[in-house]
């Protein structure tokens, strides 16, 4: 590669580096997440119809911790001058989100200082990325994950790529590779799917990509962290309507909110509902009785499909 080539992307770089760091996203706090139950039980206890756990939540919402994590949306240059980002593919053997796409990242631990050390050292942990080459720039807003993890995505600046030694942890990651961050913006290697859950729609995206003859499928929250990533980046939306509803809601003016937002309120309390559900499930299995939850939790799993075993857990 031309040195001086070489010399105008690492000012490229800085230069988004120190841009980014301007970026600050609208103040958030769990207890945000808090006043979304407290507002929100009558509906969803209406909707589910099991009065019974939301009261039992409502009752005890002391005892209930939402579990953090972070990821790292790592961005360096290509060699065509593009801002690509580092991304895996999990392990065929994890028994959550197996052999699918995802950034470097997990639950925050003891001794991490901020959701920066969290995205760091998974990084590591994952795929041999030393945090030293990683300059941390800003966060994005926290996402939701349907196993009530709220995610917070963190973007850092990979200013020399030839350091990195991809040295994927065989126990999590199968495949380490990069995607172009543009592409999230684009409408090319886009598919969609519409879902509903309790009742309400919402669109998961799906891109496709291929390099080295091997295709990855790269969607749901990943998608959805890479997109929002992607506007704050090139300071454009995407050329189609996100319509995610994992991420945490903001109104007109960028703060997070709770009033006004019966879809966004009502599937998370919905997915707290059922974390509670599966918690009794679990007493009957293991010999207790909990009157009237196993029906219930055995039509859900019949007619619906819901894998109880999965609410809540997590690999990393």
């Amino acid at each position: 590669m031309d040195p001086s080539n070489n010399n105008g992307g690492q000012k490229r770089l800085l230069a988004l580096a120190q841009r980014l760091r301007l970026h600050k996203p609208p103040p958030f706090s769990e207890d945000m997440l808090e006043k979304i139950m407290e507002e929100s039980k009558g509906k969803v206890v209406s909707r589910v119809g099991f009065p019974e756990s939301a009261t039992a939540i409502a009752q005890n919402q002391g005892e209930f911790r939402f579990k953090r994590a972070a990821v790292l949306i790592c961005i360096f240059e290509g060699d065509a001058g593009e801002l690509r980002v580092i991304l895996t593919k999990r392990s065929s053997k994890l028994s959550m989100y197996s052999g699918e796409v995802a950034l470097p990242g997990g639950k925050a631990e003891e001794g991490d200082n901020d959701d920066g050390d969290t995205a760091k050292r998974e990084a590591m942990e994952e795929v041999g990325l030393d945090p030293q080459l990683v300059d941390v720039v800003t966060f994005l807003e926290p996402f939701f994950s349907k196993y009530l993890i709220i995610v917070v995505p963190v973007i850092g600046i990979l200013h020399d790529k030839k350091a990195f030694k991809p040295a994927p942890n065989p126990a999590e990651v199968e495949a380490v590779f990069d995607v172009p961050l543009e592409m999230f913006l684009k409408d090319e290697k886009r598919k969609q799917e519409e879902r509903i859950w309790m009742g309400e729609k919402y669109v998961i995206h799906l891109f496709e990509y291929e390099i080295e003859h091997k295709k990855y499928l790269i969607w749901g929250l990943t998608a959805g962290m890479l997109i929002r990533a992607a506007s704050v980046v090139y300071q454009r939306p995407p050329a189609f309507l996100e319509l995610n509803p994992i991420m945490i809601p903001r109104d007109e003016k960028g703060s997070y909110i709770a009033q006004h937002l019966e879809v966004h309120s009502s599937v998370l309390l919905s997915q707290i509902v059922l974390f509670s559900l599966r918690e009794k499930f679990l007493q009957v299995l293991q010999g207790s009785r909990v009157e009237g939850t196993f029906e219930f939790c055995l039509l859900m799993h019949v007619v619906v499909g819901y894998n109880f075993d999965s609410i809540g857990e997590s690999d990393s």
